[in-house]
């Protein structure tokens, strides 16, 4: 079975069908808010955690040596941070039925 992706423009997009109280603008704006305190929380290295969604963090991840696959050379790649998502039990449930 084919994963079907879906964009920011698509949810706002569904999210304007199913809630007729509110205009298409008005989604799409508060899905941009919410993305970008989301990114500004994580940037400010805090947590952000929604309740029976998941939790979204940061990781720190040590330099490493690293190998091009086409050339074979070796290379450090530098230390940095990423994002991280941990689903919550109620997400990972609902996806299992």
């Amino acid at each position: 079975m084919p994963i079907k992706k879906m964009n920011k423009s698509e949810l706002v997009n569904r999210l304007s069908n199913k809630l007729d109280i509110f205009t298409e603008t008005d989604i799409e704006k508060s899905v941009s808010t919410i993305l970008d305190f989301i990114s500004t929380s994580l940037s400010n290295n805090q947590r952000v955690e929604v309740r029976k969604f998941g939790t979204f963090s940061m990781r720190f991840r040590q330099k490493r040596l690293s190998r091009n696959p086409k050339t074979g050379t070796s290379l450090i790649v530098a230390a940095k941070n990423y994002p991280y998502f941990r689903a919550s039990k109620d997400l990972k449930d609902s996806l299992n039925k």
